[in-house]
């Protein structure tokens, strides 16, 4: 006798499907997560290339004359205004290596020693002198010599609130900001500081450091706006 199986209705799950906005919802929120990501990756590129250059590249035995601001200090919101009294920020300087010196107007000698140092070692830098800025920024309102504007031929010469400057750069080890000649990342962050005052030996040393940050971060390109 053979045996026939019964005919049985065939059972079948149903699923819904995601609504088409639902899903295009979700792709969003995933596409602008990576591109935060990514903001923040490449916003921390040029400080993390800087500090590897600074404690991995030298060589052993040789001491640093910089020192690194921890944390990097944002200056590129900092509100300044030209010779000609007309506001800006700093921001309008990203995009380049600054080497940052703080003085008042009147720049008496050792003001002048230090701009005459930031000058030289901008000019030791050889092909990499397109990638970096000479910055002045003034601390106060008083007027200043033609003479001296004339001798920073090229730099940027900027005011700033002295306030505002010691709220960003100030610290306990900083009794004075013109002491220090600073060096700011293409994105606005004041990550390292160098005594403005140095002899022979230190300003090579003060080269030897620059030129490892620079050539560390040779094939960095700053993002467009």
């Amino acid at each position: 006798m053979n045996y026939q199986p019964a005919d049985e209705p065939l059972h079948m799950t149903v699923y819904s499907l995601p609504e088409p906005q639902d899903v295009a919802q979700t792709a969003s929120v995933a596409t602008g997560r990576w591109k935060l990501l990514a903001i923040v990756v490449i916003s921390c590129i040029p400080a993390c290339l800087a500090y590897f250059a600074y404690f991995f590249v030298h060589p052993k035995g040789q001491a640093a004359l910089g020192t690194f601001l921890s944390p990097a200090r944002p200056l590129s919101a900092l509100q300044a205004t030209s010779l000609d009294g007309n506001p800006t920020t700093l921001e309008s300087l990203q995009g380049r290596w600054l080497l940052v010196s703080v003085a008042g107007a009147a720049c008496t000698a050792p003001c002048q020693r230090q701009l005459f140092i930031q000058r030289q070692l901008w000019a030791t830098l050889g092909n990499d002198k397109d990638r970096v800025q000479r910055v002045w920024l003034i601390s106060d309102q008083a007027p200043l010599a033609p003479a001296l504007q004339q001798a920073m031929g090229g730099a940027a010469v900027l005011r700033v609130a002295p306030a505002a400057l010691s709220a960003q750069l100030g610290d306990a080890a900083v009794p004075s900001l013109s002491d220090y000649l600073y060096v700011v990342d293409p994105m606005g962050n004041a990550m390292m500081r160098f005594p403005a005052q140095v002899n022979v030996a230190e300003a090579g040393q003060m080269h030897r450091d620059l030129d490892r940050v620079l050539r560390a971060t040779a094939s960095w390109t700053p993002p467009t706006h």
